[in-house]
């Protein structure tokens, strides 16, 4: 059966998350639908990693296996013409090999938060950005985001009904970038790192508002994390301002294209 990776690109704010629900809407559940349009029988498929409800997604990417020697160009042509009218798209399919992976042959996870600083409403960009009426320092928040780079018992930043084996992981990039964007001012944060526990970005996130805030400094953070204790946490952030951009491979089976 060949094996086909699948790069995707989603808004979550319909989905109750990636995984496939019994009795809610998912992507995983919309994809497997659409391929079974083109090859009838149960399909499953699996992904780098599964996002929460509400979570968007600009390079998710899952794997298929398919009775049929596909061209890859066409086959992603036909699930975006069954996925309609989701807000899911297939934004390019490759043939991989038959041990290809991928949740295990990813090296890391990218994900991007938007936040945006304004008081008005937001119109264009709202389910599409955790919007707060109060201005940040993003230098403060960028020196919080120091103490947390490396490798370290993320305990303090872990849902408490995360199901990862350790909560020990090694944090590779914590970037907060102020921008200009099309709705106003903006806080984007750049993480990175092989794997994460679950609301972990999100729980950065809430925690470092705080701190551009003035409301904790970035020694709280610090203190936070060594007390490896939940209750030490900041407020988890809301959902809709979080992207899984990219997933990195050895060989991007993408490339290319």
């Amino acid at each position: 059966m060949p094996r086909y990776a699948l790069k995707v690109e989603y808004q979550g704010a319909p989905f109750a998350g990636w995984q496939r629900q019994k009795d809610q809407p998912s992507v995983q559940g919309a994809i497997e639908a659409a391929l079974a349009r083109l090859e009838p029988g149960p399909h499953t498929i699996a992904a780098a990693g599964r996002t929460d409800a509400g979570v968007h997604a600009l390079g998710q990417v899952a794997h298929c296996d398919l009775q049929k020697d596909w061209d890859p160009f066409r086959l992603s042509g036909a699930l975006n013409h069954h996925l309609k009218p989701a807000p899911v798209a297939i934004v390019a399919a490759a043939r991989v090999a038959d041990d290809w992976h991928a949740r295990f042959s990813a090296r890391e996870r990218q994900y991007l938060f938007r936040l945006l600083m304004r008081r008005a409403p937001a119109t264009h960009d709202k389910g599409q950005v955790w919007q707060i009426a109060h201005r940040l320092d993003a230098g403060a928040m960028q020196a919080g985001a120091d103490m947390l780079l490396g490798n370290h018992d993320f305990t303090t930043f872990r849902s408490s009904i995360c199901q990862a084996a350790s909560p020990v992981k090694t944090l590779d990039e914590l970037r907060v970038e102020q921008v200009e964007g099309f709705s106003g001012p903006e806080i984007r944060f750049h993480v990175r790192a092989r794997s994460f526990l679950h609301n972990q970005v999100r729980s950065f996130v809430g925690t470092l508002e705080r701190v551009g805030a003035g409301a904790w400094s970035p020694e709280d953070v610090r203190r936070a994390l060594e007390a490896r204790n939940r209750a030490a946490c900041g407020p988890v952030c809301p959902p809709q301002g979080l992207y899984l951009a990219r997933v990195g491979y050895p060989d991007d089976p993408f490339a290319g294209l």
